[in-house]
């Protein structure tokens, strides 16, 4: 089955229809087998979600000090266990700190709530779902984590025997899923905490089948036999991060039983992770957006902690260009109504609990803005299951300590590859002030036809909002290619992905310029903030230059502005902003309302162009997210409207 995409006119807009054509029959599950060996391919030759694949003589950035060699690991490394994230001297701090500090005992209470349900599951199976194993290493991972922090401060054999079985029942899978790298990452990190926080407690059976089973199943696999560095080596997204802080864990766990391995595995690792670190530059802003930041940054700092306990040094990690920075980031990601800034490939909202990645932040600045106190002192039993790494978090928790309450600005600024800016009302802003706004291009990864776009938050409703993220697995099953990111690939037909399914600007009806770069062309920072991108590299031949300009007014107000100007190949321009809100058309604008508070839209250039609305529930297309009350609201201005080829919006969304 092959997916194009079909236009159904109306007088007000254009509607986009995926059907299959009829020029090939090949039965779903054909394709999808095709679909999946293609995959494979592509993840061996460079990250999936589009990373690169550059060698350090390539890409000219900041190194880490680069020590590893076998002499300096056998003289350097820890000889004694545990030294993964914790040892010895670490250890005795969190249980001191289990005797004072109310939110060490409220996260290790919560650790104990969690690893007494963990003991009512069965053992793990090699189950995949889809292609991927890493539901099961993910799950793993978890295991380890509670487990074994219960078992390092209580010593309790029924834990120690639990995590035996576990070690076990995994070491002695076919394999870990090598063809989806992550997967063997988070496994091997899995096994080797198991084998380290249990400091050699483990029958001796088990101890050498994980060992072997790290050796065989996690480390070589990661050296192909054609001698090339797979692609996440020196990859620059999530993929880098999460690969090389598996292998670094299982090299340090095997180091003593082959040496030669661990230390060439773990220097290509130190080598390879600058590629991922210097996308946090120059500001902090992770262009995979919040949720692949959650999941990156949590095994950078993992990995950070672990080659401080294990050698005294994390080489460079933890003050590398930008890398404390993006808590900041982290932190404005998240807005009043509970909802992410939601861009990228990115989940709706976060959880209840406490930022555990958040808070290696705070023990490293001593920045109180990065301990989420009152969400760690949630009652644990309203915590629910914990992050994957809430064990090895408890350690660097108990190293917190206040220094500062260095405020989160109320207007800023991100750079970078994917630049945003965001305006706030302030911690003291009762009605919930938040816009967010972005350029960066589709290319990026996980990246989305979504320059331009913005959302809006006030009196606790989402009124612009991204349609954000949705399941992988549903949209490979279905034999259609979700990571293919050229021009015409099919990424491009889903809303989610594209710039139908965003807040910005669409011109000729046409897709943007998969590769075209808007950037962050000035910025004003103050207590009436400004930003304008540049989108003209967007829309390629079909107009000659387009900027957006966002301004607070108020803490009431956005305006958004854009300046274009026209080709003779300029047909329409079309102004977007999803919403779920009602809609009701009025005379030079509309009326939003949702959850009884009202939000106006005032068409201040155009005021002659009326409002139209375009329901999106149900979607376009059978594989889009469906969204309730999901629709598009447009201002559409046909291109001769722009006298002498200068056009503009100016639009105003404000409440009372």
């Amino acid at each position: 089955m092959k997916f194009r995409r079909t236009e159904k006119r109306n007088k007000s807009a254009t509607h986009f229809n995926i059907k299959p054509t009829k020029s090939i029959n090949m039965k779903p599950k054909i394709h999808f087998i095709i679909s999946l060996l293609f995959l494979t391919i592509l993840s061996s030759a460079a990250t999936l979600g589009f990373g690169s694949n550059l060698s350090p003589d390539e890409k000219q950035i900041p190194k880490l000090e680069n020590l590893i060699t076998v002499a300096y690991l056998k003289s350097n490394l820890l000889k004694t266990q545990p030294r993964l994230v914790l040892n010895a001297e670490l250890e005795k701090l969190v249980k001191s700190k289990l005797k004072s500090d109310p939110v060490i005992q409220n996260m290790y209470k919560a650790i104990q709530l969690n690893a007494i349900e963990i003991q009512k599951k069965p053992m793990l199976e090699r189950k995949l779902e889809g292609r991927r194993l890493l539901g099961v290493s993910r799950e793993m991972l978890y295991r380890i984590n509670m487990l074994g922090m219960v078992y390092r401060i209580e010593k309790d054999a029924a834990i120690l025997d639990r995590i035996n079985k576990e070690v076990v029942a995994v070491c002695n899978f076919t394999d870990w899923n090598p063809s989806h790298y992550l997967d063997v990452a988070e496994m091997s990190m899995a096994v080797a905490i198991a084998l380290d926080w249990t400091a050699g407690k483990l029958p001796k059976s088990t101890i050498e089948l994980a060992k072997t089973a790290l050796i065989e199943k996690g480390i070589k696999p990661s050296w192909p036999a054609n001698g090339k560095n797979p692609g996440w080596a020196y990859g620059t997204n999530n993929w880098n991060q999460v690969c090389n802080g598996g292998m670094i864990a299982a090299s340090i766990a095997i180091a003593e039983k082959d040496p030669e391995l661990a230390a060439k595995t773990i220097h290509r690792a130190l080598d390879g992770m600058v590629h991922s670190l210097a996308e946090y530059g120059p500001d902090g802003v992770y262009p995979e957006g919040s949720t692949y930041w959650g999941y990156g940054t949590s095994f950078s700092v993992v990995t950070s902690a672990m080659l401080e306990s294990a050698f005294g040094t994390d080489f460079g990690i933890a003050e590398y260009p930008a890398f404390k920075k993006s808590a900041v980031f982290r932190v404005l990601m998240n807005t009043p109504s509970g909802w992410y800034y939601n861009f990228a490939d990115c989940g709706d909202k976060r959880s209840e609990g406490g930022d555990v990645t958040l808070a290696w932040f705070a023990a490293k600045t001593g920045n109180k803005a990065f301990f989420e106190k009152e969400r760690f002192l949630i009652p644990t039993a309203e915590l629910g299951e914990l992050s994957r790494v809430s064990g090895a978090a408890l350690v660097w928790m108990s190293q917190y300590e206040e220094k500062s309450d260095v405020k989160i600005p109320t207007a800023w600024k991100g750079e970078g590859d994917n630049p945003i800016v965001i305006f706030t009302g302030g911690e003291n802003d009762a009605r919930g002030y938040y816009f967010g706004g972005k350029g960066g291009r589709a290319t990026t990864s996980h990246g989305n036809m979504d320059a331009g776009s913005f959302i809006f938050e006030l009196d606790g409703v989402r009124w612009s909002i991204d349609p954000g993220n949705q399941s992988y697995n549903q949209i490979e099953q279905a034999g259609f290619d979700l990571w293919g990111n050229c021009q015409d690939c099919w990424r491009w037909t889903l809303l989610t992905k594209n710039n139908y399914g965003h807040s910005t600007v669409t011109v000729n009806e046409a897709l943007f310029i998969n590769n075209g770069l808007a950037s962050l062309k000035e910025f004003k920072d103050g207590a009436k903030p400004e930003a304008t991108f540049d989108l003209t590299a967007v829309y390629g031949e079909n107009i000659k230059n387009a900027t957006r300009r966002f301004a607070k007014e108020d803490n009431r107000s956005i305006l958004i502005e854009d300046n274009f100007t026209t080709t003779k190949t300029t047909q329409s321009i079309v102004w977007q902003m999803m919403t779920t809100a009602d809609v009701e058309i009025i005379k030079s604008g509309a009326i939003l309302r949702q959850d009884n508070k009202e939000l106006k839209l005032d068409n201040l250039a155009n005021p002659e162009l009326q409002v139209s609305v375009i329901q999106l529930d149900p979607p376009p297309f059978y594989l889009d997210r469906k969204m309730n009350g999901l629709k598009r609201i447009e201002i559409r201005m046909p291109a001769y409207l722009a006298k002498s080829g200068e056009g503009m919006f100016k639009i105003r969304l404000s409440a009372k």
